[in-house]
């Protein structure tokens, strides 16, 4: 089942926020990763709520934005 745009931001959000924590606790590499897995949710999003279509199974993040 396809995830809708609010579930793709609310993961998004999740991401970023143990990113903040990861970073406050010294794990840089880690919230740096984390920080890329929240843009990239954010960005399926965005996609399936402009396009109305389920977003493409891509990691590239450059192509993901320009969609």
């Amino acid at each position: 089942m396809a995830k809708d745009p609010e579930e793709w931001f609310r993961q998004a959000d999740y991401d970023l926020e143990t990113a903040e924590y990861m970073f406050a606790g010294g794990r840089y590499f880690y919230s740096v990763f984390m920080c890329h897995l929240g843009i990239e949710k954010g960005l399926k999003g965005l996609y399936q709520e402009r396009s109305k279509e389920t977003p493409p199974r891509f990691t590239t993040l450059f192509i993901c934005s320009t969609r």
